[in-house]
């Protein structure tokens, strides 16, 4: 399919708004990038900058791309697209695998670790009954488990309810997009679209166009972790997912953020009959969602807008064309294949830095 591109160039973009300066349009909220032009009594929600200006997705831009004006946000989405090297999982191995107490469950994540998890020589393979052998996940929580809210307060403007309902709807969205088995399967994830303000600007029609037309520039891995069913299954009923979610004021009274920073660990297998290796691919998701008083704010009570995504992935061939759909490599797709030409090398399970910070070059994962 065709690639297509923004409606509005960077340069006409700039001029816009620096003509809306000079003209006094929105005085006082001009300077914010997370400002619309006001309204009596009520602003306008916050909405998505059209085009693919506001993410990064084919690893040859910056990590993040912020543009400031007075129609929106900005909504920067990282893509990180790598491959796996076999060589490189064979011979390394998280530590604590093997010893006592290898399985028992890790306590919840409530900051972000200081370094990636430690590794050890010895390789521990994954089987179709222990899929997560030789994986630091192992000893995370099982699917929504790990998705843990923190105790709610009033904050910016917002009762201690108004935010206990936006932690639980942040909930359900990442469930949703990440481990309801019909969204894994590329389905239409029904249940997480429903919780996104449709009056956040050209937020549903764009998620539609991702569904429908994906490409590299209407990718719908920015927002849900989707399989083809005709490639490949979820060995088990088990995804890992680790994680943390925050909450703060936001810019404005009645507004409330939600940042989430979740990492799902994917097993799979080849629907071919009979095929039985199990690979694993990584997805990590750093979010930032709103709530907003609808006296304060045009928005639909209750409803969630999203500010920030970036996605990055663990273990999916950068060699495919952007169809919408995340594809695992084993073994046998990499039998004679030419040795990756440079790039990083990343360790998915490393949660100490955010994914803006990491190369969004295609380049080859240390594990999986």
């Amino acid at each position: 399919m065709s690639e297509k591109g923004p409606s509005v160039s960077d340069e006409d973009w700039a001029a816009f708004v620096e003509a809306a300066r000079k003209d006094g349009v929105g005085s006082g909220a001009v300077p914010e990038p997370r400002r619309r032009l006001r309204r009596p009594e009520r602003s306008e929600p916050e909405g998505w900058r059209t085009g693919p200006a506001w993410r990064e997705m084919d690893g040859r831009g910056k990590a993040r791309r912020q543009v400031k004006g007075v129609v929106g946000i900005t909504l920067a989405a990282g893509l990180l697209l790598v491959v796996l090297r076999p060589e490189l999982v064979t011979d390394r191995l998280p530590q604590g695998l093997g010893g006592p107490g290898a399985t028992t469950p890790l306590s919840a994540e409530t900051a972000r670790p200081s370094a990636p998890p430690s590794q050890e020589v010895l390789p521990d393979r994954p089987t179709l009954k222990e899929p997560f052998k030789g994986s630091p996940a192992l000893r995370w929580a099982d699917g929504a488990a790990g998705i843990e809210v923190p105790k709610a307060k009033a904050v910016g403007g917002m009762s201690r309810e108004e935010v206990a309902g936006a932690l639980d709807s942040v909930r359900r969205f990442l469930v949703a997009a990440n481990l309801d088995p019909a969204t894994l399967r590329g389905e239409r994830p029904t249940d997480a679209i429903e919780l996104l303000d449709p009056l956040q600007k050209d937020v549903r029609p764009r998620i539609d166009r991702w569904l429908t037309e994906p490409d590299k520039d209407n990718n719908p891995l920015w927002l849900f972790s989707r399989f083809d069913p005709a490639e490949v299954r979820l060995a088990g009923d088990v995804v890992k997912t680790r994680g943390r979610m925050t909450f703060e004021a936001g810019e404005r009274s009645g507004e409330v953020r939600v940042h989430a920073d979740y990492t799902f660990v994917y097993p799979l297998v080849k629907t071919r009959p009979g095929f039985d290796e199990v690979a694993r691919t990584v997805v990590r998701r750093q979010m930032t969602f709103a709530l907003h008083d609808p006296a304060k704010v045009v928005t639909t009570r209750g409803m969630l807008s999203v500010l920030r995504m970036e996605e990055s992935a663990g273990n999916s061939d950068c060699a495919r064309a952007a169809d919408g759909f995340l594809h695992p490599q084993f073994s046998e797709d990499l039998a004679g294949a030419a040795p990756h030409p440079g790039g990083p090398e990343i360790d998915p399970y490393d949660r100490s830095k955010d994914i803006g910070d990491l190369s969004h070059t295609c380049g080859t994962v240390t594990r999986t």
